[in-house]
């Protein structure tokens, strides 16, 4: 269904506030993070590595849509940080493979805890039947979309 045309998009906020708040769910989420010297866009990678058994840098690079450049920068800074280790694949020595190492495993657990105060910072004001209905908009514009982590979670349920 088409909602928009050339002369009506310019007076919808639809697409503005879906970014503005992406950019302040990540100004948050920094917030929360500062004290574990981790960013939004690291949180996103370990918890999806260690919620979503992501693996690999293609499976982060689909998650997240990022290049596999800019997830090798970010894939060498966890590995600094001592958080998670690339090993070679023992079926195939082209392929890489991530591991939480023992540090990246301690603060996984701690991810939960920060994420749902960085959340609730964000949608507090939000009443319990808004906040549901917030949650099922957008999951289906993601699964209308295919997005993987969306499918994921709702086969999980």
């Amino acid at each position: 269904m088409a909602h928009f045309t050339p002369e009506n998009f310019q007076n919808s906020l639809l697409g503005m506030l879906i970014g503005r708040a992406d950019l302040l769910k990540n100004r948050i989420l920094d917030k929360h993070l500062e004290p574990y010297d981790l960013t939004a866009q690291q949180f996103k990678v370990l918890v999806i590595i260690a919620l979503y058994d992501a693996d690999t840098p293609a499976d982060l690079c689909r998650s997240l849509c990022l290049d596999s450049g800019s997830m090798t920068r970010m894939l060498d800074r966890l590995e600094q940080k001592d958080l998670l280790a690339r090993t070679r694949s023992e079926s195939d020595r082209r392929q890489v493979r991530l591991v939480l190492t023992e540090s990246g495993k301690a603060l996984s657990d701690l991810l939960p805890h920060i994420g749902a105060k960085a959340m609730n910072e964000m949608v507090g004001m939000l009443e319990d039947d808004e906040l549901a209905t917030l949650e099922k908009l957008l999951t289906k514009v993601l699964v209308a979309a295919a997005d993987p982590i969306t499918l994921a979670r709702i086969a999980a349920r």
